[in-house]
């Protein structure tokens, strides 16, 4: 019995687009966002979602409205993205006049580095895990939408490669990534897939 993961990224935010750290802060998608998952809609039109699970910030659950307009979906606190402390808000070269040396030694190892009043990548992927596993312990054979953020995507993908390598697994905004599990094993059938965003 196979249960298929459709993991998708909200579209894009004013503060993504600015290159701002948005983690717990509760940002809105943007005109651009928007646009965005519309054209993710169509493309996943052809698919019979058992469930919808969202995280709880409006990034999300405005991508979720868009993409489903159904009102049965749950939401999730534990699909929330990282809570990046002190960096929340700031952009790549305020947080490098700040903080230069936590900076540096987080974007080397985020596991090692440590960021203040940020949530460890250690409680990150626990979190994570443990509201993957409760999805798909509750939609065993289903087809499930996931609803939620690049980090809690990549931290999930990471795992199931069993790589430490976090900054290549986060998706785009507004991309999909499969995942299928049988038997407590899981296969990656697609990662960061954006083709909709590129057709004329």
């Amino acid at each position: 019995m196979t249960t298929k993961l459709i993991l998708i990224r909200h579209g894009i935010t004013k503060w993504n687009k600015e290159g701002r750290y948005c983690g717990y802060k509760d940002v809105s998608l943007s005109s651009q966002g928007k646009l965005e998952v519309i054209k993710l809609r169509k493309s996943l039109s052809k698919i019979n979602f058992d469930r919808i699970y969202c995280s709880d910030r409006k990034r999300a659950l405005a991508t979720r409205a868009i993409l489903f307009g159904r009102s049965d979906f749950t939401r999730v606190k534990g699909l929330r993205e990282i809570n990046f402390g002190v960096f929340e808000g700031l952009k790549h070269d305020e947080i490098v006049k700040k903080y230069p040396e936590i900076y540096k030694k987080w974007l080397i190892d985020p596991y090692k580095g440590r960021i203040p009043n940020a949530e460890s990548m250690q409680v990150f992927k626990k979190r994570v895990k443990g509201a993957i596993n409760k999805i798909l312990c509750l939609n065993r054979g289903k087809t499930i939408a996931v609803v939620c953020h690049g980090g809690v995507i990549g931290i999930f993908v990471s795992c199931i490669l069993k790589s430490g390598d976090f900054w290549s697994y986060v998706p785009s905004a507004a991309s999909v990534t499969i995942v299928e599990c049988r038997n407590n094993r899981f296969k990656i059938n697609k990662f960061n897939d954006k083709t909709h965003l590129v057709k004329v």
